[in-house]
Order: C-alpha cells, then sequence, then structure tokens
C-alpha cells in the first residue's frame, strides 16, 4: 500500500503550475511551498503538472527545478517527477554509467515484476538511445551478468499459482548444484532464478527450509559470493517478502555512520507509491522504532521535510 495523500480533491494541474511558478518567482524560491504541492500528487497528476507547465511557461518544470533546487532534495524531487518506468530507467542509467553503484542497479532490476522490466526495458531505449542489456553488457560480468540479463529478458507468470511438485523439484536441483555438491552449478542457479514466478521461488524457498532444515537465502550466502549474490538474493527475499527486503535496505542505509542517501532516496521515492506502508509496518517490527523517525534522525532542513511527507503519519 501506498504512503502518498493526496487531498480529496485536488486542485487542477493548471492551478498546481501557476502555483509552482509563483513559488520559483522572485528572490529565493519558495521550498517549502514546492514540496507542499508535489509531494502530495500520484503519477498521473505529476505527469499532468509538467504538461501545463510546459504549455503556459514554455519551459520544463523538471529544468526549473534543477535550477531553483539544490542538493539532496534536488535529486529526490527530480526521481519523484518521473513516472514509475522513467524512473527506474533513469536510476540503472546513473548506476552503471556515472555512479558504478552496480549494487544499486542489481536492486532495481532483481525487484521489479516482469511487467515492470518489459515496460523498462522499452523506455530505457526511448530515454538513452540504447538498450538496457548493452549496458548490463559493458559494465558487470560472469554470473553477475548473466542473472541480470536472464532475470530482465525472460518472460515470467505473475500470478500467485504454485506447481508444488516442480517447486519440490527445484528446491531438491538447487540443493544437489549447490550445497550437496564440491564447488557450486551457477548455471541452475540461474536458469531457476530467471524462469520462476516470483510466487513460485518463495515456495521453493519454503520447501528447501524443511527439506534440507536452513534457509534457501543461507545455501545462497554459503554458495556465492559478491554482486551474483546480491542479485539472487534480492530475487528470493523480494519473492518472500519485499516489505521486510526494502526495510533491512534502508536500515542498513541509516545505520552508523554517515547515511546512504542515494539508497535512502531511491527507496522511498520509487516505493511510495507501491508497498511504503508494508516497508514501515516491516521496519518497526524489526528495527523497534518507525522508518519516519529514522529518516527524521538521519537527514535535515527541506530535504527531510520532503522524504517525511513522502512517508506519510508516523504510525
Amino acid at each position: 500500500m501506498s504512503t502518498l495523500i493526496v487531498p480529496p480533491i485536488p486542485p487542477s494541474p493548471r492551478d498546481d503550475a501557476m502555483q509552482l511558478y509563483r513559488a520559483f518567482k522572485g528572490f529565493g524560491c519558495d521550498t517549502s511551498a514546492v514540496i507542499n504541492i508535489l509531494a502530495h500528487r500520484d503519477a498521473t497528476q505529476r505527469a499532468y503538472i509538467q504538461h501545463e507547465y510546459r504549455a503556459m511557461y514554455s519551459e520544463e518544470l523538471s529544468k526549473r527545478l534543477e535550477k531553483e533546487l539544490r542538493g539532496k532534495l534536488e535529486t529526490a524531487v527530480l526521481l519523484w517527477m518521473h513516472d514509475p518506468a522513467g524512473r527506474d530507467a533513469t536510476i540503472i542509467r546513473k548506476c552503471l554509467t556515472v555512479d558504478a553503484n552496480i549494487q544499486g542497479a542489481t536492486e532495481v532490476i532483481c525487484s521489479r515484476t516482469p511487467s515492470q522490466l518489459q515496460h523498462l526495458r522499452q523506455i530505457y531505449h526511448s530515454k538513452f538511445g540504447t538498450y538496457i542489456e548493452h549496458d548490463i553488457e559493458a559494465t558487470t560480468s560472469g554470473d553477475h551478468k548473466k542473472i541480470l540479463l536472464g532475470f530482465l529478458t525472460t518472460p515470467r507468470h505473475e500470478g500467485y499459482e504454485v506447481n508444488r511438485e516442480i517447486a519440490q523439484q527445484d528446491a531438491k536441483v538447487l540443493y544437489k548444484a549447490g550445497e550437496k555438491k564440491l564447488g557450486t552449478d551457477e548455471k541452475v542457479f540461474i536458469r531457476i532464478f530467471s524462469e520462476r514466478s516470483a510466487a513460485h521461488v518463495a515456495a521453493v524457498s519454503s520447501y528447501y527450509h524443511d527439506m534440507y532444515g536452513h534457509s534457501l537465502e543461507k545455501a545462497v550466502k554459503n554458495e556465492t559470493s559478491g554482486h551474483f549474490a546480491h542479485a539472487l538474493l534480492t530475487i528470493v527475499r523480494c519473492a518472500e517478502h519485499p516489505g521486510k527486503y526494502f526495510a533491512k535496505v534502508l536500515h542498513k542505509a541509516m545505520k552508523g555512520l554517515g547515511t546512504n542517501d542515494a539508497t535512502l532516496i531511491r527507496v522511498i521515492v520509487t516505493r511510495t507509491e507501491i508497498d511504503m506502508q508494508y516497508i514501515k509496518a516491516e521496519y518497526l517490527k524489526k528495527y523497534r522504532k518507525t522508518l519516519n523517525d529514522a529518516v527524521h534522525s538521519e537527514t535535515s532542513g527541506h530535504y527531510r521535510d520532503f522524504l517525511l511527507q513522502l512517508l506519510g503519519p508516523n504510525v
């Protein structure tokens, strides 16, 4: 469930565009006014606002936001202005070609549904004039590259139906390919993790635990490493419980000295309209602290205000 709070009767996109223009005018930007509008509009409303702003002022709203905002707030708001597929494409492109943040790209790809990935591939090509597969080929290697390409391009069922016999068989096959033998047959892991639906992978994980006394996650940690392990773990954790997975990612981003703001922004902005209610519930259950409180203590200023408004009430 989303945490986005939209006004019961939202202003027209034209009114929003005019209010934003007023916030930009004069000496300095009225940043609070900008946040109060944009943090409370859904993806469709944001697209209409951008269309109206362009029509009225012959300027892209995103370009104006770039001029008016600074730092982490600018990064977060500009990402928020994209539609979901365009946002994912922008994040992955930057992770792969600018930041060398392979972990970020892996997280986004391996946590998305097949239909989201199909849309993402189309948008990526129209936006950047290159295929996402080419960028993955150029920036990753080995089994990690194989699992990303396999997961990205293989059609998978999205329903909840699972063939229990095949799931049980897959658990046995993974055990034979990993913990039962000396060395690991990575091809088997790549095939099952990239070809099976999320519901099926969750069932395989459950059978694995029943048959061998510990989790498939533990087996993956024992048998693989590095970015390849991260990809497999993301797939299995998101198949089992995406809320729990993203709560852990957020906690890790804020743990210890300093904050990984790139991760904080990426997860909050991309999950607000999808499942942030579940992520908040899991965060509270696991860390005995609300996600809002954690974000409040790790951020400041308008950047903090924007993230907290996306997260909704502190309950």
